[in-house]
Formats: C-alpha cells, sequence, structure tokens
C-alpha cells in the first residue's frame, strides 16, 4: 500500500461527549468516547451499565481499527435489530474509527414500536456524536524545511494558499518550520518550495504516517 491506496481520512474523538434525546416519555442517552483496544471499548461500556444499572438497556456499537477492521454492537434485550445495529450505522455513516458508544434507555411505560426504537437510537447516537469533538485523520508526511531569511516567507505564503498549517518554526541562523503534507501533496509542494526559493532550502520528509488534522 505504498502508493497511499487505501489510506483514506478518517476521524476520531478529542473529547467524547453526552447527548440525549426523549421518545414518548422514554429517555434515550448517549455517551460517545475514544477507544484504541477492545478492552478500553468493553470497559467503558462496562463502567456504564454500573453507572446506569437501573436503566432497562445500555446498548451499544463500536468501530476500532484505521480501515474499522473491527465492529460490535449489542441489542442488550431491545428487540433485534432495533438498537445496536441503528447506533453502529450512525458510527459508519459519520466516518469516526476508535469510538465506542453506549446508549443507556430509561422506559417511559409506552412501547415505540420497532420504527420508533429504531429512529430514536438513531437519534440518540447522532446527539452523542454532535456533543462530542471530533477531529479529521489524514494520510500523509511530516515535513521538515529548513531555507533562509528571504525564503521563509515565500514558503508560507505558498503553503498558506494550500490550507497547509505551519506546526514548530524555529528562527535561528536559518529558519526550520515543520510541517504535515497531504499524501498526494508532497511532490508538488516540494516542487513549489525549491522554485519559489531558487533551490536554497533543504526538505526532509518522513515516513508515511496518519496525522491530526489541524
Amino acid at each position: 500500500m505504498e502508493d497511499g491506496h487505501g489510506f483514506e481520512p478518517y476521524k476520531i474523538i478529542e473529547y467524547g461527549g453526552t447527548g440525549e434525546i426523549e421518545e414518548k416519555k422514554s429517555r434515550f442517552i448517549a455517551h460517545v468516547a475514544a477507544v484504541s483496544t477492545e478492552e478500553e471499548a468493553l470497559a467503558f461500556i462496562e463502567g456504564k451499565k454500573k453507572q446506569f444499572w437501573d436503566a432497562r438497556h445500555n446498548c451499544y456499537a463500536y468501530i476500532l481499527g484505521e480501515q474499522a477492521q473491527t465492529m460490535r454492537f449489542s441489542d442488550d434485550g431491545e428487540p433485534t435489530g432495533t438498537a445496536g445495529r441503528p447506533i453502529l450505522e450512525v458510527l459508519m455513516g459519520s466516518g469516526i474509527r476508535n469510538i465506542v458508544v453506549v446508549v443507556t434507555r430509561y422506559f417511559g411505560g409506552t412501547l415505540l414500536g420497532t420504527g420508533g426504537l429504531v429512529r430514536a437510537y438513531t437519534k440518540a447516537a447522532q446527539a452523542g456524536i454532535a456533543a462530542s469533538d471530533v477531529r479529521e485523520m489524514c494520510y500523509g508526511y511530516e515535513m521538515t524545511i529548513v531555507t533562509d531569511y528571504n525564503g521563509i516567507g515565500k514558503i508560507q505564503y505558498l503553503l498558506a494558499r494550500r490550507g497547509i498549517p505551519v506546526g514548530e518554526s524555529d528562527y535561528a541562523e536559518q529558519v526550520t518550520v515543520r510541517v504535515k503534507i497531504p499524501y498526494e501533496d508532497k511532490n508538488a509542494v516540494m516542487n513549489e518550495i525549491t522554485e519559489a526559493t531558487a533551490g536554497k532550502v533543504k526538505i526532509t520528509v518522513g515516513e508515511p504516517a496518519y496525522y491530526k488534522k489541524e
């Protein structure tokens, strides 16, 4: 996969949030968290089950891995297909990875029916994600650029035009800046910078990896 194909951008949760909806007096409370392993996901689910031990259901779904390698869900006693899968479908549609969502239901006395449950769990999961801080992860390179004081203004202009934020900067005898470049832009950016500085630049490129988009 060295050509970068298959390394699609994905999203992560920076800070998990809580969303709540009410449907015919039933309360649906969604709790969202970032997790990196199945153990972490299961521990979060267990924690919510203990915290909301008096609730009728604690349904959940989680997706792990950059390519969504692991997906699990549970209806926790709700009719099959009315809770866990709708939550999972919200997660899949959001493009977020390494996420777990637990939706706690307090029964309000009125049966919602299959369609009503699917809608309620979907809306609750969406509310939980809306209350969370979501960031995009892009595949690309960290690039270290060293140039003189004449060249840095041109480089900053080129990067700004491409919407690439400048990371750490060090102004000494030479100017050193670190930037993260999308995979497909690497060669174009290097060529533009070399041309703009008339070759008075040293560019070091790291190994390709996922990075958090600022």
